[in-house]
């Protein structure tokens, strides 16, 4: 037994250290309460709870295009560019534009992934957006966090866009 035990300790020493520390989405409520709050807030319309989730509301967002979307918004726009900056592209912005739509809007997100420390963290998932209930686009969606004084606040998002079919 004793000889057993000897052989298996580092064996299982070694796929202990090497194992990736991965902090899933159930490991840190905190930080998915902050998920949740920034999907009902986008239903809900509710631009007070939905600024709040952020360190500051017109720090800029990024998208990229995936290669087949922006083909086909090149077809309308040429000039177009993959990872153009637009200064509209904030959470002040985008809950602006949900607000003032006629259409319900809802993000959902699958695959979440939480890492971090004690005070920074990522989250990424893939979610998909959509309008009155059809999918407008979807992709992967990176945030970065940071724990403050009043909790988790989120400084940062990119994001792919992948845009829907067209009917």
């Amino acid at each position: 037994m004793n000889k057993i035990i000897l052989f298996a300790m580092p064996i299982l020493c070694a796929m202990a250290c090497t194992a990736p520390a991965v902090a899933t989405s159930t490991d840190r409520p905190e930080i998915r309460a902050v998920v949740e709050s920034f999907r009902t807030a986008i239903i809900q319309r509710d631009k007070p709870r939905f600024l709040a989730l952020f360190v500051k509301p017109d720090l800029p967002w990024q998208s990229v295009l995936s290669d087949a979307s922006l083909a086909r918004v090149r077809a309308g726009r040429p000039q177009a560019a993959k990872t153009a900056f637009d200064a509209s592209l904030t959470p002040a912005g985008f809950i602006d534009f949900v607000v003032g739509s006629k259409a319900s809007s809802e993000e959902t997100f699958a695959n979440v992934r939480i890492d971090g420390d004690a005070d920074v963290a990522t989250v990424t998932f893939d979610y998909t957006f959509l309008a009155d209930g059809r999918a407008t686009n979807s992709g992967k969606e990176c945030w970065l966090l940071v724990r403050s004084s009043e909790g988790w606040k989120i400084t940062t998002l990119a994001y792919s866009v992948v845009l829907a079919p067209k009917d």
